[in-house]
């Protein structure tokens, strides 16, 4: 493999990753906002209010893209190791 073919598979995995990770994160970041939201209009100062939502919205929301997920990443271990066996 050359060095840009190399870049390449850097690059590609790089994409992967953000649109791998895009969702759950996106998910707990609304929700974090709606629950500080929340805690600012009603005065609730509580600092463990917002682990509990988060996770299950991450786990909810990994549960939901779970098959995008696999067939980006496979699609990317398929393009890598076709690379590899070209040589």
């Amino acid at each position: 493999m050359t060095g840009a073919e190399i870049l390449d598979v850097g690059r590609d995995a790089i994409i992967v990753l953000l649109k791998v990770s895009g969702p759950p994160m996106l998910i707990g970041l609304l929700v974090g906002v709606i629950i500080a939201l929340f805690q600012a209009l009603t005065q609730i100062q509580e600092m463990t209010l917002v682990f509990v939502p988060k996770i299950v919205a991450i786990f909810v929301t990994m549960l939901v893209a779970m098959p995008y997920m696999a067939s980006t990443l496979g699609g990317l271990m398929e393009r890598v190791l076709s690379q590899i066996a070209s040589g």
